[in-house]
């Protein structure tokens, strides 16, 4: 399934960052609901499409996606992960796989849409991941895409001030002073590098919206309708949008 003489795989991923957020429940539902709100104010009804969950870990997103499309497919390379998935968030319309992102092995064009949310800093080789999603969506579909910045002050997996930032080498040793790894997998990009990343696709920005109404997108958690962080946020997407610490696009095949 994969070449691993040639690339180097963020392997169990879940097991290995036990107090990341993707084991807490209550705010996957929150990010969930937030992807759903935004795929249903673009293509209004879900309810008889296809989607495809790229880096599904526990399956604790995927499982509420189930009850919004009409088939859901899953697949992740983190075997434990996929196992409480199975055990723990399956549903009669849900199907989850082990395979590599960046070779699905699904046939051409088998999706209505798909889900990639924050997945694009983990995979060997981004590009071949974006190809992957593009030769899967069906000419039409869309891809819901959630990407961090690099240039944050607090990278996001490790809470370590610039580590995405630094070269990958210092990263390395950064990782290994504070005890918190040894191999700095994450290959975050900049805007400029997202864009030329996904160019193959008609961009559909979903970032400012979501900061304006942050209710209809289920992301009060981190802004509260009218307050001075609401604001704040705004004006710096609007002077500064490169320094966003992440984004959300819709990203359209069109042929």
């Amino acid at each position: 399934m994969r070449d691993n003489k040639k690339y180097k795989y963020q392997n169990d991923f879940s097991t290995k960052h036990p107090n990341s957020s993707l084991h807490e429940i209550g705010v996957r539902r929150q990010k969930a609901m937030k992807t759903i709100s935004v795929l249903e104010d673009y293509l209004t009804d879900l309810g008889s499409l296809s989607a495809l969950d790229i880096g599904c870990s526990k399956g604790l997103m995927t499982s509420i996606y189930a009850d919004s499309f009409e088939k859901v497919t899953a697949i992740d390379i983190d075997k434990p992960a996929l196992a409480f998935a199975i055990q723990n968030n399956s549903h009669t319309n849900l199907a989850y796989y082990h395979r590599d992102a960046m070779d699905t092995r699904f046939e051409d064009e088998s999706f209505d849409v798909i889900i990639c949310t924050h997945v694009y800093e983990h995979v060997p080789d981004s590009r071949k991941l974006m190809a992957e999603i593009h030769r899967l969506l069906k000419v039409g579909g869309v891809c819901y895409f959630a990407a961090g910045n690099r240039l944050v002050f607090l990278e996001g997996h490790y809470k370590l001030p610039l580590l995405s930032v630094v070269p990958k080498y210092v990263a390395h040793l950064y990782l290994r002073l504070f005890k918190k790894g040894t191999f700095y997998y994450e290959k975050h990009l900049t805007v400029w590098s997202l864009k030329k990343l996904v160019s193959e696709f008609k961009v559909i920005d979903y970032t400012q919206k979501i900061l304006m109404d942050p209710q209809k997108f289920h992301a009060t958690e981190m802004l509260k309708p009218g307050s001075l962080r609401q604001k704040l946020g705004l004006w710096l997407l609007r002077m500064a949008y490169w320094l966003s610490p992440s984004y959300v696009w819709l990203l359209q095949k069109d042929k």
